[in-house]
């Protein structure tokens, strides 16, 4: 994944650049990048934040860079921002997304017979760099990002800190989100609004899909309209959401308040607690208890100074150790109890595994596990929200194969919680894992609970309908 913030000001923004940026630190651990825009040049700060956060990386520089306009970004993908010189004048961009068909763009770009790429460490090259050649196409930097976006097979937002103000482009189906805050002295443009709060900035506006604008200090402008095919990520409120954010107009922990309650009035299990695996699986098991009157505790604590979220680094032992360390069991919450967790997903199980077993080492008599959405059958093919390298990773999908022997299709039976070949499903899941029991968010359940039409929200992952 990723996010990013942009800010104008009558002011200095070097500040509120900074911590708005920090803002989505949650979102992504392989580098971190600011620019500002000075009188005569953009001045940039890029650095690796797999081992440190972005504060501690950033603090510093916040000192030597000065200017009232800049843009930030949390990057899982490449190194970014990126300053480009083109006809349509310089510029900075930011990116958040994921471009299935770079090869493709680049080898139409190479036709041109005018258009060179950087390759990066490994051979790739940088996202952002092809979208900045697909905007310079354009004759002005709306036409420009919309030509991008129509190109693209995937997602894509964009920032663009330009010379006359900055420029914000939303994704053309709009799965990721793109808002506007302002106050009395700044404009700015943020993924998560949790950002406003402490900053003092009040939402002023939600793009659209596609839609485009450009703001200054004094307000914002439409340049492109918003287009009628909203298809928000459902994972911004069940998983990598920040709780505090709203997206949509739906706050992201009243969402999980309302997927646990969801959850318990289905359910009817005998237990002593309930706890989430945290963080965004105790927002879902607070909803569960509130509806059942069960007591919620907290058999694990995170500690969260040093540790990133799990599910961001590419190797899995790492992943793992991540997702052991920064997990604290209290013996005496576990010892001779009946635990019901509810989480936000179980994507591969790998690192859930090791912690039901650290129950069962604890003492726990029974563990019972409610997941807050369905169970992830594909890939997600639109956002870099997990860092799988194959669809047999899933925990579901490789129940699937295993009972078809075929690693290639997913019988429709799969995504229906009332066939038997689901229910067979997740007992084969429910067994890798060693749980007493298991059972899945229906998907009209989490669909309700975000309180937004089916038809306006990617469900890929669970059902194939993107």
């Amino acid at each position: 994944m990723g996010g990013f913030f942009g800010v104008i000001s009558k002011t200095d923004c070097v500040t509120e650049l900074f911590y708005g940026t920090d803002y989505h630190s949650h979102l992504g651990t392989k580098r971190g990048g600011l620019a500002l825009l000075g009188p005569k040049r953009i001045v940039r700060e890029i650095h690796n934040i797999e081992n440190a956060q972005f504060r501690s990386k950033f603090e510093n520089d916040i000192f030597k860079l000065k200017g009232n306009s800049g843009i930030g970004v949390i990057s899982d993908t490449d190194s970014q921002p990126l300053i480009i010189h083109s006809h349509l004048g310089r510029y900075a961009i930011v990116t958040v997304g994921k471009i299935n068909n770079s090869e493709e763009l680049i080898n139409s770009a190479f036709q041109k017979r005018t258009a060179h790429f950087s390759e990066m460490s490994g051979g790739a090259v940088s996202q952002t760099e092809i979208v900045a050649t697909l905007i310079n196409r354009g004759n002005t930097f709306a036409e420009g990002i919309r030509h991008a976006q129509e190109s693209i097979k995937g997602s894509c937002s964009m920032l663009l800190l330009t010379d006359d103000g900055i420029y914000a482009g939303r994704d053309y189906y709009g799965r990721t989100p793109v808002i506007i805050g302002s106050n009395e002295n700044s404009y700015c443009a943020t993924f998560e609004t949790c950002a406003f709060l402490n900053l003092g900035y009040h939402l002023t506006y939600e793009l659209g899909p596609g839609e485009v604008v450009r703001f200054t200090a004094e307000g914002f402008e439409k340049l492109l309209p918003a287009l009628d095919q909203l298809r928000i990520c459902s994972f911004h409120w069940i998983y990598y959401g920040y709780p505090a954010s709203t997206y949509e107009g739906r706050n992201v922990e009243q969402v999980r308040y309302r997927c646990g309650a969801a959850l318990a009035k289905r359910d009817n299990a005998e237990v002593d607690m309930v706890s989430g695996i945290p963080d965004s699986g105790s927002a879902h098991a607070l909803g569960y208890a509130h509806e059942t009157g069960l007591p919620y505790e907290r058999p694990f604590v995170k500690y969260t100074p040093t540790w990133p979220r799990s599910f961001m680094p590419q190797n899995q032992k790492i992943r793992d150790l991540v997702a052991k360390m920064k997990l604290i069991p209290i013996k005496e919450l576990i010892e001779n109890k009946r635990l019901l967790f509810c989480e936000d997903s179980i994507v591969r199980g790998t690192q859930l595994k090791d912690t039901i077993q650290r129950l069962y080492n604890y003492g726990a008599r029974e563990v019972h596990m409610r997941p807050a959405c369905p169970p992830l059958v594909f890939g997600c093919p639109y956002l870099n929200f997990s860092q799988s390298r194959s669809e047999l990773d899933l925990a579901a999908r490789r129940a699937i194969a295993e009972m078809e022997d075929d690693t290639i299709s997913v019988p429709p039976a799969y995504t229906d919680p009332d066939s038997e070949a689901y229910h067979k499903m997740v007992d084969k899941i429910r067994e890798r894992l060693n749980l007493t029991t298991l059972k899945y968010q229906r998907l009209p359940d989490m669909v309700q609970a975000i309180g937004l039409c089916k038809e306006k929200l990617c469900t890929f992952c669970w059902d194939g309908e993107g």
